[in-house]
C-alpha cells in the first residue's frame, strides 16, 4: 500500500497518486472510515487503535462489525467525538448463479402490439 494524505489536501493533483489494485474475494469485507474514527482520542490523548480494533470483529457481518467499532469507539471518546465520524462496511457474497446473466430478464409477452 501507498499511503497518501487524503483527497483534496495538499498540492497532489491525480499524478501524485500511486494507484493500489487488491483483490475483492467473495466473503470479503470492504471497510471505509473518515478522519473521524481514526483521529478520535481518548481523555489522555491517545488515538483510536482502529486497525486493531476492526481487525477482532473481521468475521462479524457489515451491520454487525460496524455495531461494534461504533460502541467501541465511543467507549473509548467516553461519548464525546470532536470531528464527524462515517463508516460503510461493504460485503462480496458469494457467487451463488456463477452461470446466471447478471441484471434481469425482460418478458416481452405481456406487452400489447398495436397495428
Amino acid at each position: 500500500m501507498h499511503p497518501a494524505p487524503p483527497l483534496g489536501i495538499g498540492e497532489m493533483g491525480p499524478e501524485g497518486y500511486t494507484v493500489d489494485v487488491l483483490s475483492f474475494e467473495p466473503g470479503d469485507t470492504l471497510l471505509l472510515y473518515t478522519d473521524g474514527v481514526i483521529e478520535a482520542r481518548d481523555a489522555g490523548g491517545d488515538f483510536y487503535p482502529f486497525e486493531t480494533r476492526a481487525a477482532q470483529w473481521s468475521e462479524a457481518g457489515p451491520e454487525s462489525l460496524l455495531h461494534h467499532i461504533q460502541r467501541d469507539l465511543l467507549a473509548h471518546t467516553h461519548g464525546r467525538l470532536d470531528d464527524d465520524a462515517a463508516l460503510v462496511a461493504l460485503r462480496r457474497e458469494p457467487d451463488i448463479h456463477r452461470h446466471r446473466h447478471h441484471g434481469r430478464d425482460i418478458h416481452t409477452s405481456g406487452f400489447g402490439h398495436s397495428s
